[in-house]
């Protein structure tokens, strides 16, 4: 620990590097209630009030941003994650995730086999020359079929391959962010979320929504029920 702080003051000093004292009182502190006796140090707030709060602010936004069904499958999909030598490869989450999110491209006898499957896949792959530097799902897919493991392991090639086309699935919802961007502005704020989502659509589907006739809209309003003004 010494030499630490000895190799920091030499740095500090040869780069003239000016760095605050964080035992020291945070000026900040000073108009706090007279209840906290104790100031705050400049550890405290650089840690707690500015580190942390904007690791919860981001923590918030990505909980509303996903649902917790897309949450389970981000945390069980980092089982197949090659990257650190395999280091997240977990076969309970790969068989957890194959039961929860493809459960019909599976059958239940292939559902018990993959597991021991997985068990031979977690002694051999991680050691083959080819396949200890992958960094990704997708360059995993690839060298799986160089390598000819592709077909020694069928099950767990169908497996990423069904993972790798989720982007292609979830480009409508990419879509919606940001019509929703767009269209809900802060002088519209107050759109009902029945009305945002019927407006949405006709934005996406631009293609569909300009070949629908005017008329037959009118029409199609007008004998929903009875109203004062006519339409024709």
């Amino acid at each position: 620990m010494l030499k630490e702080e000895m190799l920091m003051q030499h740095i500090t000093w040869k780069n003239e590097i000016s760095i605050p004292d964080m035992s020291s009182n945070y000026a900040g502190s000073r108009g706090r209630s007279r209840r906290q006796k104790d100031p705050l140090t400049v550890e405290h707030h650089y840690r707690i009030e500015v580190f942390l709060a904007g690791l919860d602010s981001q923590l918030q936004e990505l909980n509303t941003r996903f649902s917790d069904h897309t949450m389970d499958l981000l945390i069980l999909s980092a089982a197949l994650d090659p990257q650190d030598q395999y280091k997240s490869f977990n076969i309970n989450n790969i068989c957890e995730l194959v039961d929860k999110f493809y459960p019909d491209d599976f059958t239940e006898q292939e559902k018990y086999h993959l597991k021991y499957e997985l068990q031979h896949y977690e002694l051999d792959v991680p050691y083959h020359v080819d396949l200890q530097e992958v960094k990704t799902i997708g360059e995993l897919c690839q060298k799986l079929v160089e390598t000819g493991k592709a077909t020694i392991y069928p099950l767990f090639d169908r497996l990423l391959r069904l993972l790798l086309t989720l982007p292609v699935s979830t480009a409508t919802t990419e879509r919606a962010f940001s019509a929703m961007s767009i269209v809900k502005t802060k002088l519209r704020n107050r759109m009902e979320d029945e009305f945002l989502g019927d407006y949405l659509i006709t934005y996406i589907e631009k293609e569909i929504a300009e070949k629908i006739d005017t008329n037959s809209i009118i029409d199609d309003f007008s004998v929903m029920k009875e109203r004062r003004a006519l339409f024709k």
